[in-house]
């Protein structure tokens, strides 16, 4: 990570208040800053310690070690991480050369015990094992091996271990603050709508996954919304709709929100008011944000060419064909703003949206799309594509097309035909992009349109229940 991303993160490693649990912030780039207690009992010249109940993922060169209480003063002359478990192949290893008893079960037979030399443990070449019994050589285990101790050099956990110089005795709760890899979180939105109406419940969750190789139990947990720059490491509920709602701050009247949120640094950090244990390879979903009464409009859109930016356009403008794609989708875009006056205005990180529509014919829930947002402040508006439109169609067809290359001049006009085939009436944004060339003019249309941007209009076409209407326009480009 690099040195402007560095001390925010240094910060949430030494600053926080000491508690006897562990407290972790996690990232939504697969990792958390970790802080814990370990006792230390420290002699006075150098004192080895080890702490035995590391995760598996551990930034050996992240790791903070300090008294908070700043009384005690020693130096870490050496510290090693082992992250090699004992296991059968290990011990094998360990014992190659060796004689060991082998049990053995087999259906039908009294349990039996032989030995068994270990010629090869297969562990560091990853092969199969070669066994000597009597006097014979097998390419496998002649049974469950028995070993007769653990070995001198062996952990059965992931371990920290560190030699330590100190004046004087010392013995307090240090603080062990480090990054590890193997914590994720993600944010999913469900919004739940009415059959008729825009008035929409919002809930939104966030998904913790713990794939560190431990377990913390009661743990303080506070997750980091932002991209924060930092460099890749070399290993590689259900939803009831109310018509009334209390509002965003109403729905939590009588209870404690489950989440705060507060700005830090470029990020958002969100706390959890709750500890929480997160148990190794799993899943946690928490509810952070629930909101009722927001207001969402259905945005209905028509963008019948879709052509491809106005390089493509400037290349391939003197091209007759060029323009003239058509497509009969309008598109479905939910939108809404994310501001306190639509009981929202909560800072919403990025995650999956899932939009449901209720059934007022039995009040059952129905899928009806979902999409993505990106990390949004307040204030802001939230516009998602969900889909087509079954019931809308355009057709947009090229009527004319001149070009002049000696005066450098060109025009094009186009028709573009809106049916909406609902019991309602709906409201058609038809999107122009005049890409042709980079000067262009509307010298005739058949309504008026808004300039959105350097090379796109757009028009907003009203219809009543089983109407057509016809947009022209004719655009004058010159270079």
């Amino acid at each position: 990570m690099n040195a402007k991303n560095l001390i925010p993160l240094l910060l949430l490693l030494t600053s926080m208040p000491l508690n006897a649990e562990p407290a972790l912030t996690i990232y939504n780039q697969n990792f958390a800053v970790v802080r814990e207690n370990v006792p230390l009992d420290l002699k006075a010249g150098v004192t080895e310690s080890r702490y035995s109940d590391m995760v598996s993922q551990l930034e050996p060169d992240s790791v903070i070690l300090r008294d908070p209480s700043g009384k005690a003063k020693f130096q870490i002359l050496e510290q090693n991480y082992r992250n090699d478990p004992v296991t059968q192949s290990l011990l094998l290893s360990l014992f190659e050369g060796k004689t060991i008893d082998f049990f053995i079960k087999e259906p039908n037979k009294p349990d039996a015990t032989v030995p068994g030399k270990i010629i090869r443990s297969g562990y560091k070449t990853n092969t199969q094992p070669v066994i000597e019994v009597k006097g014979k050589v097998q390419f496998s285990l002649p049974g469950q091996p028995i070993f007769p101790s653990l070995g001198d050099d062996t952990v059965l956990n992931p371990t920290l271990t560190w030699k330590i110089e100190s004046a004087n005795e010392a013995k307090f709760d240090a603080e062990l603050a480090y990054i590890t890899e193997g914590f994720s979180w993600e944010a999913d939105y469900n919004i739940v709508s009415p059959e008729k109406g825009n008035l929409v419940d919002v809930v939104g969750w966030v998904t913790i996954n713990n794939k560190s190789g431990k377990t913390f139990k009661d743990a303080n947990v506070k997750l980091m919304a932002g991209d924060v720059n930092k460099l890749q490491s070399s290993k590689t509920r259900a939803v009831a709709h109310d018509n009334e709602g209390l509002g965003a701050q109403g729905a939590y009247a009588m209870l404690a929100p489950p989440v705060s949120e507060k700005a830090f640094d470029e990020s958002h950090l969100y706390t959890l008011a709750n500890k929480t244990t997160l148990r190794d390879q799993e899943t946690k979903q928490v509810e952070f944000v629930r909101a009722t009464a927001v207001k969402m409009e259905l945005v209905y859109v028509y963008d019948g060419a879709q052509l491809g930016g106005w390089q493509t356009g400037m290349m391939l403008g003197n091209d007759p064909g060029y323009g003239s794609e058509s497509s009969k989708k309008v598109a479905v875009y939910r939108e809404f703003k994310n501001s306190q006056e639509n009981n929202l205005g909560v800072p919403l990180p990025k995650g999956r949206v899932r939009f449901y529509s209720q059934d007022g014919a039995d009040q059952s829930l129905q899928f009806v799309g979902e999409n993505s947002i990106g990390h949004t402040p307040k204030d802001e508006l939230v516009r998602l594509y969900t889909g087509d439109s079954f019931d809308l169609v355009g057709e947009r067809k090229r009527t004319d097309f001149k070009v002049n290359k000696s005066n450098h001049w060109a025009s094009e006009s186009f028709e573009i035909k809106l049916r909406n085939r609902k019991k309602e009436p709906v409201e058609i944004r038809v999107v122009e992009h005049l890409f042709r060339w980079a000067n262009w003019e509307i010298k005739e249309k058949s309504h008026p349109f808004e300039k959105k941007d350097a090379q796109t209009v757009e028009f907003h076409i009203p219809l009543k229940p089983d109407q057509e209407q016809t947009v022209t326009y004719t655009v004058n480009y010159s270079w």
